[in-house]
């Protein structure tokens, strides 16, 4: 990185500085201080204010979030930002994209939200409860179930679109069926409940709709793995998002995989321990909040590296 340039860009995003060498101190964009408090390092490639704690390690996310289009390019063409083309073609408009997929529920849904709730839907409540499910998740994902029709004695858990639209369902078994799953014969290149995801804030990946309940800013991604070319992959690199990985135990090879796709892009990335137990849905709240508070910051070079030597 040509740090003169990267200064002026700075100073053009932020303000004037205190120039410390490897450390620069401006007024923090985020609280306003009126002490230059806010300290960016282009040797580390880290920044943070020690008033507020607004902080990361990609110095792109500050020229994205406070600078212009203008001041961003420029950022893009000094940092290393290297083979833009495969950036662009990420977000090239495809037939597939422009079709926006719509699902409706199941006729014989019932809400589980309402102030009260039919007998029928006892169990499903029991259910829910038994796995640590609060009254104010059912509000806000909408959770509802089937006690009737091809979705019977199911959970049923809604994915809403940007615009609000359903786009998808999860159709979860409360009463012991062999087929714990059986869901919507749609695309699942979807981001799960994205109404609710704030790309602006860590956003944690998981398995299933009952991890991300735990998680919080968390989309699952369904058993699934993320692809290049798919709506999540794009929304992630977009915004600059750090990305927590939290998959269960047993899946270290789709781990590695996503870790790899998502370093391509210069992903700021970090990997929570979920070891002891089963999956993130069957963490106490405050175990998960602790360990992504203590999760392990992935290096890019090292990691391409050590992966590297162990396929040797």
């Amino acid at each position: 990185m040509n740090k003169k340039e990267a200064k002026k860009i700075l100073h053009e995003t932020l303000g004037n500085y205190i120039d410390k060498g490897a450390e620069l101190l401006f007024t923090c964009p985020s609280c306003n201080h009126h002490k230059r408090k806010f300290s960016v390092n282009l040797d580390k490639h880290v920044y943070k204010c020690w008033i507020c704690d607004y902080r990361g390690r990609n110095i792109r996310r500050v020229i994205r979030s406070h600078g212009t289009y203008n001041q961003l390019q420029k950022w893009d063409s000094i940092s290393n930002r290297s083979d833009l083309e495969r950036f662009a073609e990420l977000f090239m408009e495809t037939e597939s994209r422009k079709d926006k997929t719509k699902v409706e529920l199941p006729e014989e849904f019932t809400t589980l939200s309402a102030e009260r709730v039919p007998a029928t839907g006892t169990y499903a409540l029991r259910y829910l409860q038994k796995r640590g499910v609060t009254k104010a998740d059912i509000l806000k994902w909408k959770i509802g179930y089937c006690f009737s029709g091809e979705y019977r004695n199911r959970i049923i858990i809604p994915s809403f679109d940007e615009d609000g639209d359903c786009s998808y369902f999860i159709a979860r078994s409360y009463s012991g069926d062999s087929y714990k799953y059986k869901n919507p014969r749609a695309s699942k290149d979807i981001v799960f409940n994205e109404l609710y995801i704030d790309w602006n804030k860590d956003l944690v990946l998981v398995e299933g709709v009952f991890d991300a309940l735990v998680a919080g800013n968390a989309v699952p991604i369904l058993g699934s793995t993320l692809r290049k070319g798919s709506d999540l992959l794009r929304k992630i690199v977009w915004n600059d998002t750090p990305v927590y990985i939290a998959l269960d135990p047993d899946a270290s090879t789709k781990e590695r995989r996503i870790i790899k796709m998502l370093l391509e892009y210069d992903i700021e990335l970090y990997k929570i321990d979920v070891s002891g137990y089963e999956d993130v849905g069957s963490m106490p709240r405050e175990v998960f909040k602790e360990r992504k508070n203590n999760a392990s910051f992935i290096d890019g070079d090292n990691y391409l590296l050590l992966d590297l030597l162990s396929a040797v």
